[in-house]
């Protein structure tokens, strides 16, 4: 190993002179404009940045594009190659180019950073941090132009700040230039390197997959990318490295199963690949076509299209019948009604992937979701308190759709992946502004209940605002029609328009939403499900409320009510503990969080989290907890506002309870 030191400037001239490269392993750029500031703030303050590590080889690894906004010149000298710093000499190397991205200002009074913005453009405080730091910067001009400007600091305190913040090209970083080693002894290493980081399983298998089949990631991509122009933006990398590791290994992939699949041959990398190929081209036309899925948006889990891109990638080419056609379909509804994936995902996952490789797969995979011989219908009361983070918001969706549900704006059917003025958006069809101080006092979760949300565009909603349906069905223009109303199952009796019937609404929206889902679902049950069975038992509804309470300045408390049978129980967490405790579990590490004053264990089970809130143990993927966060921080309340809480620990039994099905 060697040691050596570059000033930020010589590294960003290395990095346009293609003297420094990005191995295949690296990811993609990811840091935000905040971030970026951040780093321009600790250099600015000399606090410490980091090292950089990079590789030094005789050898031509495949390499991919840094995110610089330019293309580097063909290098005069062999090129070293970065394996840890890319996020920060990318940022570095976008502000010292003027890249659109990067167009961090600074305060001159208050010594702060920030991204560009509409305000600090006609501020004349705020300078651009590349007009301090190009090559032919006049410090003592600017210096002159903010005296000018009136800001509030003396000739020389100016002069100081401008001249601390032209040094940040000087700064050093100190690097360990790898030496000696072959790529895949480098692909360890850059595992190894990131291993305490908040690096996704995905993202080490792609890394130790670059090094023993060079040019994965760029299919993964070109396949990522073919499904993005063709509105299906999450068939992502991540997807797709999942798919992969579902066909070679017939099981999920997790911290245990990633090595099995960098230790697969050529022949079955090659195979599997294939079949997520052949799986997705067949699996995609047939949800957009028949069951009018035209977005990834509306599809609540994507582990449900695993087994489903197995069965069809690896089946003979030969007609799909359409029993079997019908049978995946409701399948697939069911499995993101039922959150067959919500917890133990590895688990179902290898149960599901070798089903669909047995004789009769479709009849053994409804069989593992335990509907053969019922009839499952959905009630009113499987709706009551779920919102748009349920899976039966999209199914609302789709059963709309099915309907013939037109905007209310331009009477064109409405649409998921319509864009500009006729872009679909969800409507509160009783405005949350007449519910929220209404004297019957309605809760968060009533107002934004799925029974309250319809699909119209942009500028219809506007164009509604805050007013109330007894006003804006019959004012705007041609009042909406009976058929209009019916295909968006909206009641049309005139007295449930009031907000003082609002409750009254929701129980007769459920009921025509519920009949429409349960007609959908049986249009594609297969008869051989039976023809006349029983509807399947309706178990008594259960609710867990989470309400966020948040402050820049203390800690943000989640507030949790739970409902089951008679029962409430109400208790709070640390909001920025669950946070924590996430970021770990992304790691693989267990850890605690204090519930209603009891020091509650943090579950991970492959990509699973579990978590006791009360009477349940909420459960669900990464990815399904961060976006019940990122909705729960949408609806914040101030801190100010936290009520005061009699709290107790829960003593009895646990109930499952997926994360997603959170208010």
């Amino acid at each position: 190993m060697e040691k050596t030191e570059r000033s930020i400037k010589m590294l960003i001239d290395q990095i346009s002179a293609g003297e420094i490269k990005l191995p295949e392993i690296q990811r993609g750029y990811v840091w935000q404009p905040t971030q970026v500031a951040k780093l321009i703030d600790s250099l600015y303050r000399e606090y410490p940045s980091g090292s950089l590590l990079l590789w030094k080889t005789g050898e031509t690894p495949l390499t991919r594009d840094a995110a610089i906004g330019a293309t580097p010149q063909e290098s005069t000298v062999p090129p070293l190659y970065l394996l840890d710093g890319q996020q920060r000499l990318t940022s570095l190397h976008r502000i010292f180019n003027n890249h659109d991205d990067a167009q961090i200002v600074f305060d001159i009074e208050n010594e702060t950073f920030q991204n560009q913005s509409s305000s600090t453009k006609n501020d004349s405080r705020w300078i651009k941090v590349y007009d301090v730091l190009r090559d032919d910067a006049d410090l003592f001009e600017m210096q002159g132009n903010l005296l000018d400007a009136d800001v509030r600091a003396s000739s020389k305190e100016i002069g100081r700040r401008l001249s601390k913040l032209a040094a940040i090209k000087n700064r050093i970083y100190y690097m360990e230039l790898l030496v000696g080693f072959g790529y895949d002894e480098i692909a360890q290493i850059f595992v190894r390197v990131n291993s305490g980081r908040a690096l996704k399983t995905t993202d080490l298998t792609l890394a130790m997959l670059s090094a023993r089949w060079p040019g994965i990631l760029q299919k993964l991509e070109d396949e990522a990318a073919y499904w993005t122009q063709r509105h299906y933006p999450d068939l992502d990398v991540t997807f797709l490295t999942r798919a992969l590791a579902g066909a070679v290994l017939g099981r999920g992939l997790s911290t245990w199963s990633h090595s099995r699949l960098v230790a697969a041959t050529d022949d079955a990398l090659n195979a599997g690949w294939k079949t997520v190929q052949r799986g997705l081209r067949h699996l995609v036309p047939l949800l957009k076509e028949n069951l009018k899925i035209t977005s990834s948006a509306l599809i609540p889990s994507h582990m449900a299209l695993l087994p489903l891109v197995i069965f069809l990638g690896e089946r003979p080419d030969m007609p799909l019948d359409t029993e079997t056609r019908d049978g995946i379909l409701y399948w697939f509804l069911l499995a993101n009604l039922r959150n067959r994936y919500s917890s133990s995902t590895d688990t179902m996952l290898g149960r599901d992937i070798p089903t669909v490789r047995e004789p009769e797969p479709i009849r053994k995979l409804l069989a593992n979701l335990g509907v053969i011989g019922t009839r499952i219908e959905i009630t009113p009361q499987d709706l009551t308190g779920k919102t748009r983070e349920s899976a039966y918001f999209p199914l609302s969706y789709l059963v709309a759709k099915k309907a013939g549900a037109l905007d209310w704006w331009f009477g064109t059917e409405i649409s998921a992946i319509a864009e500009d003025h006729i872009k679909l958006e969800h409507h509160h069809i009783h405005p949350q502004a007449t519910l929220k101080n209404h004297p019957k006092r309605y809760s968060k979760a009533e107002i934004n209940d799925l029974a309250n949300l319809a699909f119209i565009s942009g500028k219809a909603n506007r164009k509604i605002s805050d007013r109330s349906p007894s006003v804006y069905f019959v004012d705007d223009g041609p009042p909406l029609t009976k058929e209009e109303l019916a295909a968006h199952f909206v009641p049309y009796d005139e007295p449930l328009r009031d907000a003082a019937s609002y409750r009254e609404f929701l129980a007769e929206r459920r009921r025509l939403l519920a009949a429409a889902m349960t007609e959908l679902l049986d249009s594609f049950r297969p008869t051989w499900l039976t023809q006349a069975a029983a509807p399947a038992e309706v178990q008594p509804g259960s609710t867990l409320e989470f309400v966020l309470y948040q402050s820049r300045w203390d800690i943000s408390k989640i507030v949790a009510t739970a409902r089951v049978d008679d029962v409430t129980w109400t208790g709070s967490f640390s909001f920025d503990g669950l946070v924590a405790a996430i970021d770990a579990a992304s790691n693989g590490l267990d850890s605690d969080l204090e519930v209603a004053g009891q020091t509650t264990p943090v579950q991970v089970e492959g990509d699973t989290v579990k978590i006791a809130v009360g009477p349940y143990l909420v459960s669900g993927t990464i990815e399904a907890w961060r976006d019940m966060m990122a909705h729960e921080q949408d609806q914040a309340l101030p801190l100010s506002q936290l009520p005061n809480l009699e709290e107790a620990p829960w003593i009895g039994e646990l109930i499952a309870f997926p994360v997603s099905s959170v208010e």
